[in-house]
């Protein structure tokens, strides 16, 4: 398109000035405008670098937008430094280190303006300049949408960044823009992002999404206040603040989060209201480091994608959760490390699959007024140091109510738990913990279960219709005299009574399910933790004719196990070679496992180190998992310290990560992710035979992984892949725990398993041989509830499961 005229229209009265005139270019058409002039620019291309000076309107023909092209080849297409009005206008860029539009000076208004470009960034705000911005659109994949820098500031109203090749809005230099009702969409950096001292942003209304990197990333002592925002669809966290940060979300929503929803440490500060939190992979709030805060008031955080607690505080944080709702999570609250400390005041957490409460390593928690329903285990004090208080809860529909082990030392005031498949308080390995005025109603298990001669201390403490006994208490063998639990004014109305503490041989303690004690999920070590009862025998070595017995045993994965299968007979082959006398090919035994949770990798990985344990190619044989958290410090220098240290813990035997591709995240430059690679690359090769090393994780994430890490891909023999189960195969893991759990189904109940299996949801939160477990688990939980209500019931009664126990589908 040619280059147009330019009609200026003059608003001055002086008699020597024409009224009107026009120009053949927009340069001569700004140096005869004065203020307040309008410049009316015809149709067409201009190859011009404009500088507006005064506080003119400059605009496109009426009902013709973007038909007036700016367009110069190199520099600042427009420079605003007056209050003028810009309008109807297409702004095009070429120039990598300048913007499209710059504003230095004035409060300009600029209207319905787009700007397509490769430019730094599509609009720069700088100075003293404070525009006002209403329907302007920018698409600069190049660089950054919009940039507010240097104390500039100014209000964006429904503008629209379409594409960046950075952050989508960054401010910083002690920017201050406010944004309304705008959208940030496919932005290869942060959508919104706020750094340094004084640097401050406040939206309302607005949206990011499909962003690469965090939707919200505030650093380094900047601010920010989001209200009535959504954030979605992101592939880095939905909220990231990192060194002091201040942020404020008020009405927002996150959701669609394949990593941490809010992730946040070194200080920062978060203050969240009526805010949802829900289909994170990772955690909803992942909270790190002294000094670090998070003030939750009335938000939901729930429905949870990956298998990592929903609330996350460690490293000597703080979190504050009131009037809030926490539910359909794999783990609900995990606070962790001395110093860390969470309070929970009348909130609710329900639906979750393991713990409600886990504290540990000396860290401490704070429940009133609170109400657990629906969750394996209510609350658990793990170990020495751990504790804190619990007042006026309730625990409903667990399976324990809370457990306190390993010297940790809870105080538990008026809670009741009510209905427990199990124990209603279970204390056990040193744990200590102090009750009073709690209850227990409709137990199946005992009410109060103390062993290993525990110095608990109940008072006033009451027991109702418990299955096995309100109260039991076994000492351990060995006892000092005096040990063991104090109880004062305490009662029960099962017919066994209140008995005194008694030696731990005259005592049947209560059998407890493989997952009572389960080990603290995906962040630190995820080495099991150790059973409370007496250890037995060590388990002979097998053979690994043995091992693979046991492989084959496993339902499906015919695929993986023909593939351990060659791999073993080539280690073997290869040693009957070189006991020959003959050279043997160097089999690399580093693998990557790919497929959905829960279609066996740890398990596999698990009888691989046995397996070569039994052919003498590794001297244990034992199994270490770790993830990225395992791996990767905060500080520079602690991630190589980090995967050092978890190394060595695997010298013998496999070194399992999982998800190991968020070591090496689209958007890595905030992370010491690759630091972790480069040196787990250095010590496999220092150490090739003693450790072998197993990276697993979805398939479409581990190929991208790989693809950008040439150095880690070039230490793989193979990659393994885990299909999913097929109905056929769920069955007979159900089938399989029914067997072991001395339970059978019922005619028609295998065909209805089918059916369900068949219409079960598969998306990322279905978790294959986990969710026939859960299936199995929860039909024997509706079992129970069925069965007890029967007066005498027969054999059958006790050990069949009908199609009507079967859950409801998610």
């Amino acid at each position: 398109m040619a280059q147009g005229t330019v009609q200026v229209t003059h608003t001055g009265t002086s008699r020597w000035r024409r009224r009107t005139g026009e120009y053949a270019s927009l340069a001569a058409a700004l140096e005869a405008a004065g203020d307040g002039d309008v410049l009316t620019v015809a149709a067409g291309t201009y190859r011009e670098n404009l500088v507006v000076l005064r506080a003119v309107t400059l605009r496109g023909p009426e009902g013709s937008p973007g038909s007036v092209r700016i367009a110069p080849v190199d520099g600042v297409p427009l420079t605003v430094r007056a209050s003028a009005v810009i309008q109807d206008l297409h702004i095009e860029g070429q120039d990598a280190a300048a913007p499209a539009l710059l504003v230095e000076e004035g409060t300009p208004e600029l209207m319905d303006v787009r700007i397509v470009t490769r430019s730094a960034a599509g609009i720069e705000v700088r100075g003293g300049a404070r525009p006002t911005v209403r329907r302007c659109t920018v698409d600069n994949p190049a660089g950054i949408g919009i940039a507010v820098v240097d104390g500039g500031g100014g209000v964006f109203e429904e503008c629209e960044v379409v594409a960046a090749g950075q952050s989508g809005v960054a401010v910083r230099g002690g920017g201050r823009p406010r944004l309304e009702r705008c959208r940030i969409h496919h932005a290869s950096g942060a959508g919104l992002s706020a750094t340094g001292e004084n640097a401050s942003l406040e939206a309302v209304g607005c949206e990011m999404y499909e962003v690469k990197g965090s939707g919200v990333q505030i650093t380094g002592r900047a601010t920010a206040h989001l209200t009535d925002c959504d954030v979605h669809r992101t592939t880095g966290d939905g909220v990231t603040l990192d060194t002091d940060a201040v942020l404020t979300l008020a009405d927002c929503r996150i959701h669609d989060i394949p990593e941490n929803a809010v992730d946040l440490r070194s200080r920062s500060v978060l203050t969240l209201t009526r805010t949802t939190v829900r289909q994170f992979g990772r955690n909803g709030l992942s909270v790190w480091d002294p000094g670090t805060r998070v003030d939750a008031n009335q938000c939901e955080i729930f429905d949870s994608t990956g298998d990592y607690p929903a609330v996350w505080v460690s490293d000597g944080a703080t979190a504050v959760l009131d009037s809030c709702r926490v539910h359909d999570v794999p783990d609900a609250l995990f606070v962790l490390d001395r110093g860390s400390r969470v309070d929970v005041v009348d909130s609710d957490l329900t639906q979750v699959r393991n713990t409600a409460v886990s504290v540990s390593d000396g860290a401490t928690a704070q429940l009133d007024d609170c109400r657990i329903r629906d969750a394996a285990t209510g609350a658990w004090f793990r170990d020495h140091g751990s504790g804190g208080t619990l007042s006026g809860c309730t625990v409903d529909g667990v399976q324990t109510g809370i457990i306190v082990t390993k010297g940790a030392d809870p105080t538990v005031e008026r809670c009741t738990v009510i209905s427990p498949a199990e124990a209603g308080f279970y204390v056990s390995a040193g744990g200590r913990g102090s009750f009073h005025h709690c209850r227990v109603t409709d137990s199946g298990g005992y009410g109060f279960h103390v062993i290993d001669g525990c110095r608990t201390t109940l008072r006033k403490c009451r027991t109702e219709r418990c299955a096995r006994g309100g109260y039991e208490f076994a000492d351990a063998a060995g006892q000092e005299p005096g040990a063991g639990p104090v109880v004062e004014d305490c009662a029960g109305d099962e017919s066994a009574g209140l008995r005194p503490p008694v030696p731990e041989t005259a005592v049947q303690t209560a059998n407890r399910s493989p997952g009572l004690l389960g080990a603290i999920p995906g962040q630190r070590s995820t080495e099991q933790e150790p059973q409370v009862s007496a250890p037995g025998p060590d388990r002979p070595d097998r053979t690994s004719t043995a091992v693979l017995g046991e492989l084959d045993a496993l339902v499906g994965l015919e695929s993986v196990k023909r593939e351990v299968r060659a791999l073993t007979d080539m280690i073997e082959v290869g040693r009957r070679r070189q006991q020959a006398g003959l050279k043997a090919a160097s089999a690399r035994r580093h693998l990557v496992f790919t497929g959905s949770p829960g279609t066996g990798k740890t398990t596999v990985a698990r009888l691989y180190g046995e397996i070569l344990a039994s052919l003498g190619v590794l001297d244990k044989g034992h199994l270490v998992e770790v993830s990225r958290v395992d791996l990767v410090g905060e500080h520079i220098g602690s991630t190589a310290i980090r995967t050092q240290e978890a190394f060595d813990r695997a010298r013998g035997g496999v070194l399992f990560i999982d998800e190991a591709y968020a070591l090496s995240p689209e958007d890595s430059g905030r992370d010491f992710g690759r630091e972790a690679i480069d040196t787990l690359v250095k010590l496999m090769e220092d150490h090739r035979e003693s450790v072998v090393v197993i990276v697993a994780g979805y398939t479409a994430e581990m190929e991208r992984f790989l693809s950008v890490n040439p150095g880690v891909a070039s230490r793989f023999s193979r990659t393994i892949t885990f299909s999913d189960y097929v109905p056929e195969e769920l069955l007979r893991i159900v089938e399989q725990q029914a067997e072991e759990h001395e339970y059978r189904l019922a005619p028609g109940a295998a065909e209805a398993l089918l059916k369900y299996f068949t219409a079960i949801p598969k998306g990322p939160a279905f978790g294959n041989g986990r969710t026939a477990r859960q299936t199995f688990e929860a039909m024997v939980e509706r079992h129970a509830g069925r069965v007890a209500q029967f007066a005498e019931p027969d054999k059958d009664d006790l050990t069949l499961l009908y199609p009507e126990d079967l859950p409801e589908l998610p």
